[in-house]
């Protein structure tokens, strides 16, 4: 265990308690940079080195090497972050529900007692989006904060990472990107892979609301077919694909080849590209899908066709908008307003470092920052949301239908965490 005297100044100590590396960058990426900017000391605690985790990248670790591998990770994406002091604990990837919590708690406990932060945070009693080891480390560490609290020794604050739906739709946003270019985009393999691991961890989070899919597509597959409303955004990661114009007579027109790493599809991107046609896969296609709508088993063909998917969301903007689409009420937005309150951070201006931390991740996120669009991508994660935690509820009223619970839903709060100077 490392000594860390503690500082003459208050709020001058943060400490984040996760489950494995990169959970830092999504929980909290942006005010850790923050704070390490205004002077402040930093710590993360990882309960484990991630070693059970997927292998984006196969040329940067094994799964021998992962957990080692992973760490280093951690280490190079905290000093993006300004994060000065890092701590593995020895627990199993994949294992900590299985650990008992109280020893846990103990393991965390000792180094809030050694650190001394004022501000620890955590993910929240639905570890962000369910999963088990989150959970677990919620537990641990809200038990950990509650012990030293109840022994009358110097307690932190303890503050949940919450991801409220923001009801954004990232399919609108790169097709508003692309119109802006004036150009066909011809992304390259890197960039087709990144984009896809953003996609769907987006998705997952509740940065954004599209269905994301990846398709598979036979030689002479009508992908989209001549004047159908676009709601979805398609970029090709393998094989090829012809748009085709039928005029009037019913002669059939080659307008353009589709490769690797051009998008297509939605209706903002078809009315720019001024094409009223089909595309059709040449050759066996893939694609990344992004739709404002849930796919369906019945979705109907064509311009007549009135089946559809379930829609998903809406590219939010501010309060107050988006409470109505195509006349449908969305039940979403009334509901973040019914729900609790939530402090709401902006980090944009770190955003380059969390953007640079999540990089530092190679083995779970191979993509480079300047592959991206920031303003259309980038800007959802330039907010972080947390909740603050009174110490003297009971851990078991913390936890109950916290599935459901307002904290993890809440209203699109303006508040911003003050770095006290």
């Amino acid at each position: 265990m490392i000594a860390y005297p503690v500082a003459a100044n208050r709020h001058s100590r943060m400490m984040g308690v996760f489950a494995h590396p990169d959970d830092e960058v999504f929980c909290a990426g942006g005010m850790l940079a923050q704070w390490a900017e205004a002077g402040h000391e930093t710590m993360i605690v990882s309960a484990t080195r991630g070693e059970a985790g997927q292998i984006q990248d196969a040329y940067a670790a094994t799964r021998n090497t992962l957990g080692t591998v992973r760490e280093e990770e951690l280490r190079a994406a905290c000093a993006q972050l300004g994060v000065r002091h890092v701590e593995c604990l020895d627990y199993r990837d994949g294992m900590l529900r299985e650990v008992d919590e109280e020893t846990l708690a103990r393991d965390i406990a000792a180094y809030i007692r050694e650190f001394a932060p004022e501000i620890v945070v955590t993910f929240g009693p639905d570890g962000g989006y369910g999963h088990p080891d989150h959970i677990a480390i919620s537990r641990a560490t809200t038990l950990a904060c509650q012990q030293i609290a109840a022994e009358g020794g110097r307690a932190p604050h303890l503050y949940y990472s919450v991801f409220p739906r923001q009801h954004r739709l990232l399919c609108h946003r790169l097709a508003r990107w692309l119109t802006a270019r004036g150009s066909a985009f011809h992304g390259s393999a890197a960039f087709v892979r990144a984009l896809a691991l953003l996609a769907d961890e987006a998705s997952e989070l509740g940065y954004t609301d599209d269905a994301v899919e990846v398709q598979w597509f036979p030689a002479g597959f009508s992908i989209v077919e001549q004047g159908e409303r676009g709601t979805s955004l398609y970029l090709i990661v393998s094989g090829q694909a012809e748009v085709i114009h039928e005029d009037a007579s019913g002669t059939r027109h080659v307008l353009q080849t589709l490769e690797l790493g051009q998008f297509f599809g939605e209706d903002a991107l078809a009315r720019h590209q001024a094409q009223d046609a089909s595309v059709v896969a040449t050759e066996t296609t893939t694609c990344l899908v992004l739709s404002a709508q849930t796919p369906t088993l019945f979705d109907g063909r064509g311009s007549d066709a009135h089946l559809s998917g379930i829609p998903v969301g809406g590219d939010g903007g501010d309060e107050g908008e988006g409470d109505e689409r195509d006349g449908i009420a969305d039940p979403a937005s009334r509901s973040e307003r019914e729900r609790g309150r939530l402090i709401r951070m902006d980090v944009s201006a770190c955003l380059d470092h969390k953007i640079a931390a999540l990089a530092a991740h190679r083995t779970q996120f191979a993509v480079e920052p300047a592959m991206f669009p920031a303003a259309q991508v980038w800007d959802l994660m330039g907010c972080e949301y947390f909740a603050h935690v009174a110490l003297s509820t009971p851990a078991d009223d913390l936890y109950a239908n916290s599935m459901d619970d307002a904290l993890w839903q809440g209203a699109r709060q303006r508040q911003v965490v003050a770095v006290p100077a």
